[in-house]
Formats: C-alpha cells, structure tokens, sequence
C-alpha cells in the first residue's frame, strides 16, 4: 500500500499550484524545469493544447500513439519539483520522465562524445526530501523508464552515458564555492562525488526519484549536459512510446 498525499484545492477545485484537475494530465508526464521549454517540447506530441500556466508551473496535454501525455514544468530545484510531482499524481500522472539539464562531475563525465546522462539515482544532496523520509532511503529511478530512454538513446544512435545525478540545492554552491563561508565543506563533497563517479549535478531528481517511490508511480530522468537539446526531447518522446506499448501488452 502506498501512501497518497492529501490534495489541496482552490475554489475551483483545482490543485492549488498547477491549477489542474483530473482529466486534465495524461498518465504519462515529460517534465522539464523551465515553462518556457513545456511550449517546445509540447510540439512533439499530437495535438497540444495549453491546460494551465500558474507561477512556475505550465501545462501543456497531447498525445501520443493515441495516450494523453502531459508536459509540465517544474521550475528550478526540488521545493517546487516536489509541489508539482505531488500535484501532478493527483491528477492522474503513473509515469514521470524528466527532460533537463546538468552540469559534469566525475572525470568520465568529461568525455566530449557524450550529449548527456540519463539518471539512474540521485545523490540526496538537497532539503526538500528529509521532509518525506530519512536520507538513508535511497533516491533511485525505475528501471523500466531507465531502459526506455537507454533503448530510445540507442535506437536513434545519440551518446547517453547511464549514472547517478548529485541533486543540489545551490547553483552557486557548485560555480562559486570559494565565496561559500562553507567553502572547505562544499570542495570536500564534491571531489567525493567526483571521486565516486557521479556523472552530472543538477537541482531536481532526487524529489522526483522519492516521491515517485513513495506515492507508488514509475519515473526517471534524461538529462543534456549544459543546454537542452532536441536529443533529450526526442529521447524523452520515445521512451513514452515504448512505456505505452510495454504497458498495452500486459495488460
């Protein structure tokens, strides 16, 4: 049995931050961080129609293979991701793959033949997840979204290492350590995950990752290092596919 968070409404009965109800998001879910990216990335799905913009949060619901699917943005770090993630499965969201960015971390990282990574666990290096259970838990993608974006990367021939993501709360804790009273602290960490082989560092996973595991629902992540890129959408895209088709046939 999983347990389900309590849904918040406003006076219309839509949840409270993406202002959306049931019907209105797909079962699967792309979910990129900026709201300016779900107006992109909406374009590879069948018939796109705007649901809702509110704050960070836009929507946008299509389809694919004949399968409503949402796109929905999360705004920046695992706060925000958290709200989304909670209100996005209130309305129906089983599968949640997302589209993002990163930086470079562990050496191997550094090989100029890779587009990006796509995320297999976090490293919980951020606040928003000790709120849901002890950081001992780990924050992991499931494997069946791992192998559709794996299988979609090589189907189209791109260059996507698997690994682990550092999930970070500070952009500047990463590019500006030096200025950090920390900045011994944040030096250490990092050559630690660099030393463990992390492959990227960015803000939003690890939410994803645990809340996924906890309200009992599929997720994972693609992420392009530095700036997005129509690999990431197109991978993204396949991947639901495969999902779609893999979940008709069982049932």
């Amino acid at each position: 049995m999983y347990i389900q968070s309590k849904e918040v409404l406003d006076s219309e009965g839509r949840q409270y931050h993406i202002k959306c109800k049931k019907g209105d998001v797909g079962r699967y879910v792309l979910l990129p961080g900026d709201p300016f990216r779900t107006d992109i990335i909406a374009r590879h799905l069948d018939n796109p129609q705007l649901v809702a913009h509110n704050r960070e949060h836009k929507v946008w619901t299509g389809t694919l293979l004949g399968e409503k699917v949402t796109v929905a943005s999360t705004g920046m770090g695992c706060p925000s991701t958290a709200i989304a993630v909670e209100e996005l499965i209130h309305c129906g969201a089983e599968c949640i793959i997302r589209v993002g960015t990163c930086g470079k971390v562990c050496d191997a990282s550094f090989d100029e033949s890779l587009s990006g990574v796509v995320i297999t666990g976090a490293v919980r290096d951020e606040g928003t997840t000790i709120h849901y259970v002890p950081i001992e838990y780990p924050a992991i993608a499931n494997r069946h979204v791992v192998d559709a974006l794996s299988r979609a990367a090589k189907a189209r021939g791109f260059n996507f290492a698997e690994g682990i993501a550092q999930c970070k709360d500070s952009f500047y804790g990463q590019h500006d350590p030096d200025s950090m009273p920390n900045s011994a602290r944040l030096h250490e960490r990092w050559e630690a995950w660099r030393k463990a082989g992390v492959m990227a560092s960015e803000m939003e996973t690890a939410a994803l990752f645990v809340i996924a595991s906890i309200r009992g629902v599929r997720a994972g992540a693609v992420m392009a290092y530095f700036a997005m890129n129509d690999e990431t959408i197109e991978m993204a895209c396949d991947a639901v596919r495969i999902l779609i088709e893999q979940d008709r046939a069982a049932q």
